[in-house]
């Protein structure tokens, strides 16, 4: 079947509007429902969003995309060609599936890291010169005649190859082997795929490709282009595929444009928001899929720039259709059901677009493409309207936190000589040699859960609650002292999570009810939207800090998220720079950190897990990121005397491409996510890094407990990089994802393995 593309969307969310794929995920997992009863609730789920879809106007053949997975993207490619691990040869189906994604007793799971500059986690894949390529997994295909036996022609969404072997990393046989070198070998399975999905009746698919518009990546774009050109010239050539439609979206794809122009692809999408068509863009005979509605943040369309952008495309030659620039698998589902506290009750409503109302907007954008522009005035000046009456709304603009930031000097971002700092803080904490610590967060147990939900339902007053919150501090902190830790944590109970809890306590934010958005498989978080200037009106919580220190003669840290994650794991504005934001950010925290040093804390982490995730995927802007980034942490934690440590935490992203500016915050001490890795982060501390570090060594987002003697290897290997003077022993991350018997068993390891260490030293 032939059949123009039409004006769509890259893909959508996947976990549910109510979560319903995470709910039957760990249900599965745990055990309570069968494997058929879980395939059945996500083909529940998967034809609900089709019948949602068309609703919201995606009514042409192939505009729906079919963008589920069971867990990641990502894995789903890998599983296509035949991509996995020897490990796990002893499994199959949805075992072999979700061990590589989260491990198992036996069987370590592949690493995961962020998908570009995103919140979200994808599954590295693993590929060496052994790796044996097949199209091994139907499940595209079986998904698409799902749909087509419900009544819908959906667009299958594939990543493509280059990107997946981009993103891959070689095994641990040949961990230097490039991936990339395999691109030809691995094409047949694709081909295959193509195929199948030719003769099941498919008009469209889409391979996403978002390699091609990042510097951040192994190997240069030049080379990518150069490769996804010759590849998708071989792909279009075959007589029995589907029409391709080849998305390159997160970025500007302007530099791989013409090239791809001249594949022979039927149609090419393109992120309009972060980039551009290249000047004088010839490209006749093509569909350009054009990138104007945000997939990746909140903030309704201006439809006014958006036409302006879909009559620049049109200039090209080639027939344009609206597109979102990425997948809105990064924002929640509906803005249906959210109330806001005042004075955002009447007004952020009309500011916002969620999924569902993304899509419209794609609806609307296609009528004006159809009908004319005039057949949509309307709905370009309601958008203008929005716009114009949030700039002007209380709070946007705060005249006495503008000037605050404009009077910050360099010296405002300094602190003293690091290696005078550590003598003073070594004589004041008395801490042994390879101390030990975690990160922050302690699982919660169900009591916690159960206030937490009376306190919302009146059922339980904030006398009560608190003193749930104390119960719990104490549980914490006594199994610590119990286990043998050096520097303890207060667990974060009062936390639902480490930025919404700081939103709700600080002004310029508002958060939502059910805003979900997928971190990674089941995990989900609910970004709190940063919609006006930033102030700190009251404490963020160091009583908590106070009251666990009381209950101990052991430092206890008190934790905060710090500026740049903050920005990260929220919706951001973008009506003033992100540089501004993580200043006015930053004196909020600076004004917290002398509030908890004042009350005795000795040890303050400043967690900045998304330094690394935020880099621009233009090399020509990392400087400019780089400065303002590593200033605001500066800023947050310069006000300290040298006998206060400074922590800081980073996990899940390519560290080593920004080494030089992890050592730029001048944290006494950084912990970082090593375990997956083994370690490989280290290979380019030495040299660079002259302050503390504690690099993971166990993997919290697995639910395998690790023994105590890969613990002791780890720590070795960490010891072969890292001085044993400037070592920590940590977890990745924090604990809360886990169940407190896995917790308890693996920090008693932790100590254990340390301890063994210790002697050898």
């Amino acid at each position: 079947m032939t059949t123009n593309l039409p004006s769509t969307i890259l893909g959508y969310p996947r976990i549910g509007a109510n979560r319903e794929l995470k709910r039957a995920l760990e249900s599965y997992w745990a055990g309570k429902i069968s494997a058929d009863d879980f395939l059945a609730a996500a083909k529940g789920l998967r034809l609900a969003n089709y019948a949602r879809l068309t609703e919201l106007g995606l009514t042409e053949p192939a505009a729906i995309p079919d963008s589920h997975t069971f867990y990641d993207q990502v894995l789903d490619a890998a599983f296509l060609v035949g991509a996995i691990p020897e490990r796990f040869a002893d499994l199959d189906g949805l075992d072999a599936y979700f061990a590589v994604a989260r491990g198992d007793a036996t069987h370590p799971a592949n690493e995961m890291t962020k998908w570009f500059d995103t919140n979200y986690h994808y599954i590295v894949p693993e590929i060496d010169s052994a790796t044996e390529f097949a199209y091994t997994d139907t499940q595209i295909v079986d998904r698409y005649t799902e749909a087509a036996e419900a009544g819908y022609t959906v667009r299958p969404v594939v990543v493509g190859p280059v990107t997946l072997l981009a993103l891959a990393k070689g095994t641990a046989a040949e961990p230097d082997f490039d991936p990339l070198t395999r691109l030809d070998d691995v094409l047949p399975a694709y081909a295959a795929l193509l195929a199948e999905l030719h003769g099941a009746g498919a008009p469209w698919v889409q391979f996403d490709e978002p390699a091609l518009a990042t510097d951040n990546l192994p190997a240069d774009r030049a080379t990518l282009i150069e490769q996804a050109s010759r590849v998708y010239a071989e792909l279009a050539a075959l007589e029995d595929r589907p029409q391709l439609f080849l998305a390159v979206p997160y970025g500007d794809s302007s530099q791989a444009f013409d090239s791809l122009v001249a594949t022979g692809v039927e149609a090419i999408g393109v992120d309009l928001d972060r980039g551009t068509l290249p000047e004088g863009a010839r490209a006749e005979g093509v569909t350009i899929a054009a990138g104007v509605v945000d997939g990746r943040n909140i903030w309704r369309t201006d439809l006014q720039d958006a036409v302006r952008k879909l009559d620049s495309a049109r200039e090209s030659g080639a027939r344009v259709v609206a597109s979102t620039t990425t997948s809105l698998q990064h924002v929640p589902h509906t803005l249906d059901g959210e109330t806001w506290d005042e004075p955002l009750n009447t007004n952020l409503h009309t500011w916002l677009a969620f999924a569902d109302e993304k899509v419209t907007e794609i609806a609307t954008l296609d009528r004006g493409l159809t009908d004319g522009w005039e057949a949509i005035e309307a709905d370009i000046a309601a958008s203008t309207e929005a716009i114009t009456q949030r700039a002007e709304t209380e709070g946007v603009t705060v005249a006495s936190v503008r000037e605050r930031t404009a009077a910050l000097t360099d010296a405002d971002r300094r602190r003293g000589d690091a290696a005078q700092r550590r003598e003073v803080q070594h004589e004041k904490l008395q801490l042994p040699d390879l101390p030990t610590t975690t990160i922050g967060s302690f699982p919660q147990r169900s009591e916690l859960r159960v206030a937490r939900a009376q306190r919302r339902s009146g059922e339980l007053d904030e006398a009560g609650y608190r003193e749930v919150l104390k119960n719990e501090i104490k549980h914490v902190i006594d199994l610590q002292e119990e286990i043998g830790l050096d520097v303890l944590v207060h667990g974060e109970a009062e936390r639902n999570d480490m930025v919404q809890y700081f939103a709700e306590l600080l002004e310029g934010f508002a958060v939502t009810h059910n805003g979900w958005v997928q971190s990674y498989g089941s995990r989900c978080t609910r970004p709190s939207i940063l919609w006006g200037d930033v102030q700190r009106t009251q404490s963020l919580g160091g009583e908590w800090i106070e009251y666990a220190q009381s209950l101990t003669d052991k430092p206890v840290k008190g934790m905060l998220t710090g500026p740049v994650t903050i920005i990260a794991w929220s919706f951001p504005r973008r009506d003033i720079p992100l540089a501004e934001v993580a200043d006015q950010l930053a004196l909020a925290l600076r004004d917290e950190v002398a509030d908890l040093e004042a009350k005795g804390t000795s040890v303050i982490q400043v967690d900045e897990p998304a330094l690394r995730e935020l880099l621009p995927l233009d090399a020509d802007k990392h400087e400019d990121y780089l400065e303002w980034s590593v200033g605001a942490f500066r800023l947050a934690t310069s006000g300290v005397r040298e006998d206060t440590q400074i922590h800081t935490h980073l996990c899940y992203s390519e560290f080593n491409q920004i080494i030089d500016a992890i050592a730029g915050l001048d944290a006494d001490v950084t912990s970082v996510e090593a375990a997956r890795s083994r370690m490989e982060l280290l290979e380019s501390v030495e040299g660079a890094f002259s302050n503390d570090i504690g690099p993971g060594v166990w993997d919290i987002h697995s639910p395998r407990v690790p023994t105590t003697p890969e613990l002791v290897d780890l720590i070795g290997a960490a010891l072969e990089n890292v001085p044993a003077r400037q070592l920590w022993v940590n977890p990745d991350c924090g604990l809360k994802t886990r169940a407190y018997k896995e917790t308890e068993q693996s920090l008693r390891n932790l100590v254990e393995a340390t301890t063994t260490v210790r002697a050898g030293l």
